[in-house]
């Protein structure tokens, strides 16, 4: 078993965990009622929980604290695309943020830290070369500290307009998956308080479109992997030929003077 796989089948086991407990709790405690409350209150605000929830989400991004249950309390708040809206906008709010920080601020801090680790330090000069696809293949990729990485893109020469387009587009896919399950959940409690009769068919087209995007979000990791390893073989390598080149006229130049 790969390790993308591996870490998409302990994600969605995770969710579905929770998704058990919650349910058989709910046999015993008010659970469908206190998440009715909390749903109520946020969306009670109005526009300004559609303006603090992507703040609370950057928040997280910068401070390298999970977001997965934000990420899903999106759909479960806000509905599907809405919600996928506003997490993606704290998303990309954290990311530049982190940009901002590494680049402008704490530049040397950082580059201290973060190049202690073997794989960020691997992945900056690939990021350096390679520029926008490593990025976009970085942030598909569901086992990269992706808040992490943020720091580092600061910290190379890429540019922020095109560093903040490809996070984006590559965080999509899996904000979209969690932006799902909130949906879901928000489907599920309104069954469980009897607020939903749907029929079933509709429960084969929710559970087939979940399926679908794990899928899809698997697939994307594997490819994301199997590019990742390439550009970073093909940076190491270019790098070997330029230290070689370098010592090659080293060399040389050693020999002129020799002569003279």
């Amino acid at each position: 078993m790969s390790k993308v796989r591996r870490a998409v089948y302990i994600q969605v086991g995770g969710l579905v965990l929770l998704g058990t407990l919650l349910f058989v709790a709910s046999r015993f405690l008010p659970i469908a009622d206190w998440l009715a409350q909390v749903q109520q209150k946020v969306m009670h605000l109005g526009a300004w929980s559609a303006i603090w929830y992507p703040v609370l989400y950057a928040c997280c991004n910068v401070l390298l604290l999970p977001g997965g249950l934000l990420s899903i309390g999106g759909g479960f708040f806000f509905g599907l695309w809405w919600g996928f809206f506003i997490i993606l906008v704290g998303n990309v709010t954290g990311a530049a943020i982190s940009f901002f920080l590494s680049r402008w601020i704490g530049r040397r801090w950082l580059r201290r830290r973060l190049l202690r680790n073997a794989t960020l330090e691997a992945l900056e000069p690939a990021v350096e070369r390679e520029g926008w696809k490593i990025i976009l293949l970085s942030q598909l990729h569901p086992l990269f500290p992706t808040s992490l990485l943020n720091y580092l893109y600061g910290l190379t020469t890429i540019r922020f307009r095109t560093c903040i387009l490809w996070v984006a587009i590559g965080q999509a896919p899996g904000l979209f998956l969690y932006a799902y399950i909130g949906t879901l959940g928000q489907l599920g409690l309104n069954l469980l308080r009897g607020k939903s009769h749907p029929r079933i068919i509709e429960y084969w087209v929710w559970g087939g479109g979940l399926l679908l995007a794990v899928i899809v979000l698997a697939l994307l990791g594997r490819i994301s992997l199997r590019l990742m390893q390439e550009a970073e073989e093909k940076a190491a390598a270019d790098e070997k030929i330029r230290i070689q080149i370098m010592d090659d006229n080293i060399v040389t130049e050693s020999k002129a003077w020799a002569h003279k």
